[in-house]
């Protein structure tokens, strides 16, 4: 690399990428925790729970674009997109305790009650949204600014997309949450809400890192645009405009996000994953049921090793393969193991729970997980082209409005997934007062997979596994129509890249 080439420190990085952890350490709190907690918790009605997504999600499509003109237009001693990394992370951290602050549905005596509960659970969710969006576009526009060198700016988003996976052991406060239970009476509520304020506090201050320890040393360009010009150029720019139809198109995934939880917990370990431990009528611990060991260990390793492997070799194979390419064939092959789920629970007579099937959907969910992790990190990487492609046509470092596409995508799609799985859920009867009975019933001896409870045995899990494989499937193939033809080839970007490293030294050099 040459000298001239402005690039991070080790420093920089490791303070990015512990603000990346802590990020999507309190993404993962609300995204699995938060929807586990309003669902099978205070039993919110599915529709309403549907809804409130997907409100806040359109209510995103107007305010990240927004947020990315505002970063364009940010210019501070401190950079762009740093203001917003030192300021907001504790108010994020506040706003995401607070969406856990509120009654039950099911334990409601009036209608007025009701109402409240759900109007909490709206206002402090859309809250939520927008204090994340302050948060999210700086955090990976920033990455664009860390450096002008291409294979660094790869390793610097490869890792980021490997902490951000790191960050999804948010998804433990559920079992955590079940365990401290126990500490309060049973009181799941209380549960949920002192380990929400225990990964919060920490996520927060980790988060604070990428504002405080990182630099930004590619210049502010001096052009900036409105936000109805950024929107027009958003979608004028045709690679960006390809990767952000395919994001939209692939929603489905983030059913596995929203889905699996409540699945493996209540199909696996019968409502509360600390049933894995035998206990005795004292409540003893007695030793480990390795059935419910086996299914639920086999899930998680497959869904977090896939994950984690992809994004570890996904920048290594950039330098290989064409990026196009690479990203097709795991949208392409990826769909593969999502519809083998369903295919299993349908062969195994909704049976999965014994070793052979358990660890026969973790290998599928090791395939599953590995395709989309890979394209998470294709997918920043490609939109941090489309910046420089921006930077090279019309002489401007949009970094703010592209990486708003991305956080837009996440969101959208987790949107779009929330009203399909709310209208299956709805559908199936899996909705509020009767997820309340199923509680109950399983407190009382009931297993989930057989349980009836008026909508037929196996019913809810039936819903369950469908949504976690087929529309994902269909999602995944969808994803890559708009990206066979790519408009922006990997000679056609490093050539632009030199050219740009060089004007910039240029101009240095002239000042």
């Amino acid at each position: 690399m040459s000298n001239s080439v402005k690039t991070y420190t080790k420093k920089e990085a490791a303070g990015f990428l512990t603000g990346m952890f802590g990020q999507n350490l309190i993404y993962n709190v609300i995204a699995t925790g938060l929807y586990f907690y309003f669902q099978n918790v205070i039993c919110l009605p599915a529709m309403a729970l549907g809804w409130i997504m997907a409100i806040a999600r359109v209510w995103d499509a107007i305010n990240d674009p927004m947020m990315g003109t505002i970063v364009d237009k940010t210019h501070t001693k401190w950079g762009k997109c740093r203001p917003y990394l030192i300021i907001f992370p504790a108010i994020i951290g506040v706003i995401t305790i607070l969406t856990f602050i509120n009654g039950n549905y099911a334990e409601a005596s009036s209608t007025t009650q009701k109402v409240l509960i759900v109007a909490w659970a709206a206002v402090s969710y859309i809250a939520w949204g927008m204090c994340f969006t302050v948060c999210d576009i700086p955090l990976w526009g920033i990455t664009s600014l860390m450096t002008e060198d291409e294979n660094d700016r790869s390793k610097i988003l490869g890792l980021a997309r490997m902490v951000a996976g790191i960050g999804g052991i948010g998804v433990v406060i559920v079992p955590v949450a079940q365990g401290l239970a126990g500490a309060f009476g049973g009181d799941m509520q209380k549960g949920f809400i002192v380990t929400a304020v225990i990964f919060t506090v920490v996520a927060s201050i980790c988060f604070e890192f990428a504002g405080i320890f990182t630099r930004e040393r590619v210049e502010k360009s001096e052009k900036s645009y409105t936000f109805k010009e950024n929107f027009k150029i958003m979608f004028s720019n045709k690679p960006f405009r390809q990767i952000l139809i395919s994001g939209i198109l692939r929603s489905p995934i983030q059913l596995l996000m929203i889905v699996a939880m409540t699945l493996f917990t209540y199909y696996y370990a019968n409502g509360n994953l600390m049933n894995v431990l035998v206990t005795d009528e004292t409540g003893a611990i007695k030793g480990i049921d390795i059935k419910i060991l086996i299914g639920l260990a086999s899930v998680a390793l497959g869904l977090f090793v896939g994950q984690f492997v992809a994004m570890g070799i996904t920048p290594a194979l950039i330098k290989k393969i064409e990026k196009k390419t690479l990203y097709n064939f795991y949208s392409i092959a990826g769909a593969v193991p999502f519809v083998l789920i369903f295919v299993f629970y349908k062969v195994s007579d909704g049976d999965l729970t014994t070793t052979f099937w358990s660890i026969a959907v973790g290998v599928c969910m090791l395939f599953a997980s590995a395709s989309f992790g890979g394209i998470n990190v294709l997918q920043s990487v490609m939109i941090a082209d489309c910046v420089d492609y921006e930077e090279y046509t019309n002489g401007v470092r949009t970094d703010g409005v592209f990486f708003s596409g991305q956080s837009f995508i996440t969101k959208l799609s987790a949107g779009i997934a929330t009203l399909i799985s709310s209208g299956v859920f709805a559908y199936v009867g899996y909705s509020g007062a009767n997820v309340d009975k199923l509680n109950k019933a399983i407190e009382n001896g009931a297993s989930f997979i057989t349980y009836d409870g008026g909508t037929g045995a196996g019913k809810y899990a039936a819903a369950m596994f469908f949504l976690i494989s087929v529309p994902p499937a269909i999602g995944m193939i969808l994803s890559a129509l708009p990206t066979l033809k790519y408009a922006l080839s990997d000679a056609e970007h490093k050539q632009i890249l030199d050219e740009l490293v060089a004007k910039r030294n240029n101009a240095n050099t002239e000042k």
